[in-house]
């Protein structure tokens, strides 16, 4: 009999995806003195410099983590759906600064922007999301049915984009990521999501700095991690409302401000401040 490797422990994990973290932030911090780290910085909310470089150091190491720690037949969506969200997330973060980008926001601004005859850089973030949340659900589905894939594929791109949601201020994307990873460690599929959650708490403090921002490629790709946690859930009920869940928050934001309800409710507005420089 061919002896079966040993996934790592989950502690194991996270250690290791907060140490590929720490090396990611180091070359990030290279590379942003650098004319080629030129087209990462941003200003941020409060008017600081920031760089974006901090967001493909959470997705590497974050993906790289959930592979290690993936069970029996999830290691190659794991792969799929942190590399793909976080490439078409660095695309977003580049090609949507410009100019011609701006009015492009959110679903309402990208499907205007296809009515108008344009291909907004959030429309292709968003196709490529979903065509490799796709996948994952044809690399894990085995026998299962169309609507266990149907969840798989909504549960990977929506929670990808939700978290993305959530990265508008220092520390917010990073520590709900964190907190979702904590609370989906245990179990058989557990292993996915303790190395991206030492990545996270490997990037808090300098998220929280404001030194660095998670941009699309960090959050997508963190996102999109949690999400085939989620799909591993076994009970269909259970994955079918966390979707719908997931689904009515995205939905909500298009029309309700996330930083304006967190600042309004007692418990999350001290969670959200925490660690964060005075703006």
């Amino acid at each position: 009999m061919t002896a079966r490797t040993a996934t790592p422990r989950p502690a194991v994990l996270a250690l290791a995806g907060a140490a590929a973290a720490r090396a990611g932030l180091a070359a990030a911090a290279a590379l942003d003195g650098r004319p080629a780290g030129a087209p990462w910085r941003r200003t941020n909310y409060a008017g600081r410099p920031v760089t974006l470089l901090g967001g493909p150091a959470l997705a590497a190491a974050a993906t790289a983590g959930a592979a290690l720690g993936a069970p029996a037949g999830t290691r190659a969506a794991a792969v799929v759906a942190g590399t793909v969200s976080g490439l078409v997330g660095g695309y977003d973060d580049l090609a949507g600064a410009r100019p011609e980008q701006a009015r492009d926001k959110g679903l309402a601004g990208h499907l205007a922007a296809l009515r108008a005859g344009r291909v907004s850089a959030g429309a292709v973030k968003v196709a490529g999301i979903g065509a490799a949340a796709a996948v994952t659900a044809l690399l894990t589905r085995r026998d299962r049915g169309v609507a266990d894939a149907v969840l798989t594929t909504g549960l990977v791109a929506g929670t990808a984009n939700l978290v993305n949601l959530l990265d508008l201020r220092p520390g917010r994307a990073a520590k709900a990521g964190a907190l979702a990873a904590a609370l989906t460690v245990r179990g058989p599929a557990g292993g996915l999501v303790a190395g991206p959650l030492g990545a996270a708490l490997a990037v808090l403090p300098d998220d929280l700095g404001e030194r660095v921002m998670l941009g699309d490629a960090g959050a997508n790709a963190l996102g999109a991690l949690l999400g085939l946690r989620l799909a591993a859930v076994p009970s269909r009920p259970v994955r079918t409302g966390l979707l719908a869940a997931v689904t009515a928050l995205t939905l909500a934001s298009e029309r309700v401000s996330f930083t304006r309800v967190i600042e309004a409710t007692p418990g999350l507005r001290e969670l959200d401040r925490l660690g964060r420089r005075p703006a």
